[in-house]
């Protein structure tokens, strides 16, 4: 009976975290809007899914489960481009840091002093520009990201956005175009945050003063070398996890991780 019972709240539990809410729609700076759900209480950590992402997809992990069990407010969104959110055709849409915008103004609005970003992939390069800009963060977890974003000329966006405007002749992101295209994307939103995706330099990360956790799996070479991300962040620390790109986001192993370091 025993038995029975806990299973059945087990089963319960994750019914209820993995049940699509009905959300709300944040209005940003430029009148875009921005779709998000919060849910748990005490202190609020905002999750930052990656490129081709939505909110959604934490719920198919164990870190949105792992944080409402732990008791902290937890904040998913689609950022502009993706899922249910706005989806600008213009490159005012996503020039400037525009997505960072969206999250520092989804935080004020929803009454945060103080709060934690973790991002995963693309989402940990706009955690980057968020430790920079916001001064309410007191943590932030960039996960799949080496060092390679921080040039602004780096190939692989370069790429990814030509292919996404139709050329042909650039194979090197091929496998990112299979997925797009088995897909119902929104390509030219798709080719707007390539374009004016934002780096960060050297320098910015050298005056970085909040704890960062570097978190990456140990079969990911997508994004360049974490160790080489570590050097230029004097605050911040590596943990490696089993999996390549598209599964260590989602193991108890970066779930822990990442509760160990912002409790």
């Amino acid at each position: 009976m025993k038995k029975i019972l806990s299973a059945f709240i087990i089963t319960l539990f994750y019914a209820t975290c993995f049940a699509q809410d009905t959300g709300n729609f944040f209005t940003s700076f430029d009148g875009t809007k921005i779709y998000y759900e919060v849910k748990g209480e005490g202190s609020p950590v905002i999750l930052v899914h990656g490129f081709t992402g939505t909110s959604q997809g934490w719920k198919h992990g164990s870190l949105y489960p792992a944080l409402l069990t732990a008791g902290y407010k937890v904040v998913i969104l689609d950022l502009r481009g993706n899922g249910q959110s706005d989806k600008p055709h213009t490159d005012a849409g996503y020039a400037n840091d525009a997505e960072a915008k969206d999250i520092m103004g989804l935080a004020g609005s929803l009454g945060f002093k103080k709060y934690t970003v973790v991002g995963y992939s693309r989402g940990s390069i706009i955690t980057s520009r968020l430790m920079l800009l916001d001064k309410r963060i007191t943590k932030a977890v960039m996960g799949g990201m080496g060092a390679d974003y921080t040039n602004p000329e780096w190939p692989r966006r370069i790429h990814a956005y030509k292919a996404l405007m139709g050329d042909t002749t650039i194979h090197d992101v091929d496998d990112m175009m299979v997925w797009i295209r088995k897909n119902n994307f929104d390509n030219l939103a798709l080719a707007y945050q390539q374009k004016h995706q934002p780096s960060t330099s050297k320098q910015e990360l050298a005056k970085v003063k909040i704890p960062v956790l570097l978190i990456d799996g140990t079969e990911d070479f997508t994004n360049g070398d974490v160790h080489d991300l570590q050097k230029l962040i004097p605050t911040s620390t590596m943990v490696s996890v089993p999996g390549n790109h598209n599964t260590a986001g989602n193991t108890i192993q970066f779930a822990t991780a990442i509760l160990n370091f912002i409790k």
